[in-house]
């Protein structure tokens, strides 16, 4: 891609309109950068002249936004962070092998980070920059080297591995389930149920699986992420449809338990997505293989569509 250079921000520039901004002054604008008033002026005048619009209106001995100025200030803002997230991401891995990994929220926090240091321990020389993402995105343009996927093998422009199914079972609080045992499907159906957003027919699914008609199948608390779902469980507000790996710290610790053995299968699986133009990126294949032998499975080769 080829860059126009007339049209490249300066960050010095930058810094300078967005000092002054958030200030109301270019003296102290000029302070905060330990730079001269004048300066600070000049460079505010070279970026108005390079956008074509004035970014300031001066008012006595102030300086106040324009129109154009107010809708161009959180663009610059987002320019410095980036560009500040950016040194920042080049110093950490400045003597290690940096690996930018974007993962499903609570399969982060809830699997991959507990058991990190066990691959941290057989790779020292890697550094992590996780994120959290929930949808597909374009890997290369925003500079990840890999990401955890749950649905089918398909992203764009990117290869997914397989990981593993998962398994899904009806849990809750012992206070709540103990008012039904023993649990059968049937009796599933006459306490709250709770639901993932995203997943807005898995109660439906699994009571069709064990053979039980109820209008109980959509009705209930409903929530968009497992991270709540499962404190919500916890809390004794409703029977949840969760997956195992999510629950492991609950189900050991006995704030959960499994009311019905009946675990629902599901079309979607995980896989671990690698923009294809970094295919052969060393950090992210060992964490690849790292999490297959963590699940138990192995390691599978799938093209995306």
């Amino acid at each position: 891609m080829t860059l126009s250079r007339a049209l490249i921000p300066d960050l010095g520039k930058l810094q300078a309109f967005e000092s002054a901004a958030r200030h109301g002054s270019v003296t102290q604008a000029g302070r905060e950068l330990s730079l001269t008033q004048s300066t600070v002026s000049r460079q505010i005048g070279e970026l108005e002249r390079q956008l074509g619009v004035l970014l300031f209106e001066r008012v006595r001995q102030r300086v106040v936004l324009s129109e154009a100025g107010r809708k161009f200030l959180p663009d610059a803002r987002k320019l410095l962070q980036q560009g500040e997230a950016a040194m920042l991401r080049a110093m950490a891995g400045s003597k290690a092998s940096l690996l930018r990994l974007a993962t499903l929220p609570t399969f982060g926090a809830r699997w991959l980070t507990p058991r990190l240091p066990g691959f941290l321990a057989a790779h020292p020389q890697v550094v992590l920059d996780i994120a959290s993402r929930s949808e597909p995105f374009d890997l290369e343009e925003q500079g990840f080297d890999a990401a955890i996927h749950y649905g089918q093998p398909v992203w764009a422009n990117a290869t997914c591995r397989y990981v593993c199914q998962e398994v899904i079972v009806p849990v809750a609080s012992p206070v709540l389930a103990g008012h039904a045992e023993p649990q059968t499907a049937e009796t599933l159906a006459q306490l709250p149920l709770l639901h993932l957003a995203t997943r807005p027919k898995a109660w439906s699914d699994w009571f069709a699986l064990a053979g039980v008609e109820t209008t109980a199948s959509y009705q209930g608390h409903r929530f968009d992420q497992f991270a709540m779902v499962i404190e919500a469980a916890s809390a004794g507000l409703g029977v949840a449809l969760l997956p195992l790996y999510l629950i492991e710290q609950e189900l050991q610790g006995g704030q959960l338990r499994v009311v019905v053995d009946r675990p629902l299968p599901t079309e979607n699986g995980y896989h671990f997505v690698m923009p294809n133009g970094k295919l052969d990126q060393p950090a992210a294949n060992a964490l690849y293989r790292w999490i297959v032998s963590e699940v138990g499975g192995v390691p599978v080769d799938r093209p995306a569509a």
